[in-house]
């Protein structure tokens, strides 16, 4: 359960940093999440640091620096 977690969150934020999400019911359902589940995860990335922004206009979320969420052990 928490890898399914741990997936989500490289997914999103892989279409984050491609600035490719479309809108938050659209995102939702490309992740097979609620809206709710959605709004969840955003937070707690933000909560961690990730400046993640909404453009309306572009219809996508983005970072609002550059940089990517990491959540595995990657050895040297």
């Amino acid at each position: 359960m928490l890898s399914d977690i741990f997936e989500r969150l490289e997914r999103l934020d892989y279409l984050i940093r491609q600035k490719s999400t479309a809108t938050p019911n659209q995102l939702a359902e490309r992740l097979n999440i609620s809206e709710r589940t959605l709004y969840g995860l955003l937070n707690e990335m933000r909560g961690l640091g990730a400046p993640i922004k909404y453009s309306r206009f572009k219809q996508t979320y983005y970072y609002g620096t550059t940089g990517r969420f990491q959540l595995r052990f990657y050895e040297n």
